[in-house]
């Protein structure tokens, strides 16, 4: 059993508390298999209502799945005490939004859509089901593993870029060359 850490990094302007709100919120992951190393070509989600039975009466988890290749089943689960929102003091650091304990079901890349919401610095406001995945924020994944000396960011390990924006909130999430940048990583936590 692993824990795997998805870090966030932002420039927020005039927001704070960015966060996924509820039960509900879909995490996109793409899952590796730790068996036989097989990953999964479409995005899965997996969210903190689901609750699926592990066989022989081992507890639950988030989600259960069998490997196409391999036959296994293995298994990943939302650690809820570990999902946190990113403030505006936290600009420019990673920081864990979330903790997933990984057996045998690893996930290696992360899309953020609908359901974040953040908050107004100084009037309170807030702004409900921000889309990540709407066209002007760039988002850098990478895999970035912790080690008995620390975090370990291998070099040339950036998984993808994509581009995309939340209209309505472009302004309030600050830019970097006339883009909002929010950085996203995925952690192997020990």
């Amino acid at each position: 059993m692993g824990k795997i850490a998805l870090q966030l990094k932002a420039t927020l302007e005039n927001v704070t508390h960015l966060r996924p709100v509820g039960e509900d919120f879909r995490w996109y992951l793409k899952m590796k298999c730790g068996n036989c190393g097989e990953i999964s070509d479409k995005w899965q989600y997996i969210r903190l209502m689901d609750n699926v039975a592990l066989k022989g009466g081992r507890g639950s988890a988030s989600m259960v799945q069998k490997c196409k290749l391999c036959a296994r089943e293995n298994s990943i689960e939302i650690l809820s005490s570990t999902i946190k929102s990113y403030n505006a003091e936290d600009n420019e650091k990673f920081k864990t939004i979330v903790e997933f304990e990984c057996r045998g079901l690893e996930p290696v890349d992360f899309q953020p859509q609908a359901g974040f919401a953040a908050e107004g610095v100084e009037s309170g406001t807030v702004f409900s089901d921000i889309n990540l995945q709407e066209k002007a924020v760039v988002l850098k994944c990478c895999l970035v593993f912790h080690t008995q000396e620390g975090w370990d960011v291998p070099d040339g390990e950036i998984v993808c870029w994509i581009s995309c924006v939340q209209a309505g909130v472009i302004g309030l999430l600050a830019v970097n060359s006339m883009l909002m940048n929010q950085q996203y990583i995925l952690n192997k936590v020990f």
